[in-house]
């Protein structure tokens, strides 16, 4: 909220399985995001910010209602988000804001076909988007749905379209609006099993690529993906600026709030044979920017955070009021000063490779999964279960690759021990249930 009271227009800008630390923010050398690292010059970088759920839809469903996955219901991809649930379009709306979406969306199951307006989660004023666009689309060309349920083609390049459809939004929208862009990128091109950069864009970035120290020595694909990745997160923050770009054409980025993120991370199938759905850094820790009204004073945020703080903290910024179904908590009394900065934490749901759950502090990563007789894969049709094993313990503070599992170590049961219990009140108090947690035993499969 403005110093006048007058409430800012909220743009979140939500990409695809992108990497905090492909940001210079983030201490990434390759100088691939000047717009994304000027915005967390001026505003406010969350220094270690964590998914809830390493996965597409269920994140989505975390980041539109304020919950975990296992409270929405959604803990798969493919389940769709229940019709009744109270979405932040819902909140903003009843506010007196304009909403719209483009892009992504993720939450109705209808896959290629258009997502009925009962399944848009009250995005009611604007809207060009897909349920999966991994399905409609290809890097250069393809279809998204308009209101109607007509489709709107292009033959641009993803990305670029995608900010096309946005920018008509921000021209569409009545002020004070909310607009969510999700974009598919950085994600890998399904159907074609690699990443796909815009023409050329790979080439600058083929022969030294930036290689982050949880992928050196590690089988994977790696080697041959990253000037991709490199190239189409480079094309990502140049979108950007078009969409800064169209807000200042417009007279409005001053009184716009603008929120940057990512669903999860990717490790290119080096933990264990997946981009995603493990606790990993590389597959939870996102990158998360807040720039515009309420977050021009450039401090940052170094504690850890849960992306479920995303949802209250717009809300927060537009003086709506948090409804106390939400986990998160706002930001703004951190960035202004008000609440110290202390070190927090985070709790992570894991579904489809494994039925896992994770706790991230400032220092640790402690992970649990379900155990089957052949190895960690099964089980993963459950949403939770009666008993987990230890599986991971990194010490992030002197192996912030995890390149080091003291799982089952005696001389740090009493650490494990500490983050059972405390990751134990987390499930009872999320889902309702009281598993036990095995200790690891280096001889399980």
């Amino acid at each position: 909220m403005d110093t006048d009271g007058t409430p800012p227009n909220v743009v979140v800008v939500l990409t695809d399985q992108q990497r905090w630390d492909t940001l210079g923010a983030y201490e990434n050398p390759m100088g691939l995001t000047p717009t994304l690292d000027d915005l967390a010059r001026e505003g406010t970088l969350v220094e270690q910010a964590i998914s809830p759920q390493p996965l597409c839809g269920p994140f989505r469903a975390a980041l539109q209602t304020g919950k975990y996955a296992t409270e929405t219901g959604v803990w798969q991809s493919a389940i769709p988000l229940e019709e009744g649930e109270q979405t932040l379009a819902h909140r903003f709306s009843a506010a007196g804001y304009d909403v719209g979406y483009v892009g992504n969306w993720h939450l109705a199951s209808t896959f290629d076909d258009p997502v009925p307006p009962a399944q848009r989660g009250g995005y009611e004023d604007f809207w060009i988007a897909a349920d999966v666009p991994e399905f409609t689309t290809q890097p250069y060309q393809g279809r998204l749905f308009d209101a109607d349920g007509d489709p709107v083609t292009f033959d641009d390049y993803r990305v670029d379209a995608f900010t096309d459809f946005a920018i008509e939004g921000i021209e569409t929208l009545s002020e004070p609006f909310f607009l969510v862009i999700g974009y598919v990128e950085p994600h890998d091109q399904n159907d074609r099993w690699t990443f796909v950069a815009p023409d050329e864009y790979a080439d600058r970035h083929a022969k030294r690529p930036y290689v982050p120290d949880d992928l050196v020595d590690r089988p994977g694909e790696w080697h041959q993906e990253l000037p991709d990745y490199y190239g189409i997160v480079e094309r990502i923050d140049e979108q950007v600026a078009e969409l800064l770009d169209a807000l200042s054409d417009h007279d409005i980025r001053d009184r716009t709030l603008l929120a940057y993120t990512s669903d999860h991370g990717c490790h290119f199938r080096t933990r264990p044979g997946e981009h995603k759905r493990t606790p990993h850094e590389s597959g939870v820790r996102v990158p998360f920017i807040l720039a515009g009204p309420g977050f021009d004073n450039g401090r940052n945020i170094q504690s850890v955070r849960s992306m479920l703080d995303l949802p209250p903290t717009v809300l927060d910024a537009a003086g709506i009021d948090i409804p106390d179904s939400m986990r998160g908590e706002s930001l703004l009394p951190v960035v202004r000063g008000d609440v110290p900065d202390d070190d927090g934490e985070a709790f992570i749901q894991v579904s489809e490779s494994q039925v896992g759950r994770a706790l991230r502090t400032d220092r640790w990563k402690y992970a649990v999964a379900a155990p089957t007789m052949t190895g960690w894969r099964g089980g993963n049709a459950d949403q939770s279960s009666e008993i987990y094993v230890e599986r991971y313990l990194y010490d992030l503070w002197t192996d912030p690759g995890e390149t080091i599992n003291l799982a089952g170590r005696p001389e740090y049961r009493d650490v494990a021990n500490d983050l059972r219990e405390r990751l134990l009140d987390y499930i009872a108090d999320v889902e309702g249930e009281k598993p036990s947690i095995k200790q690891f035993d280096r001889g399980f499969p």
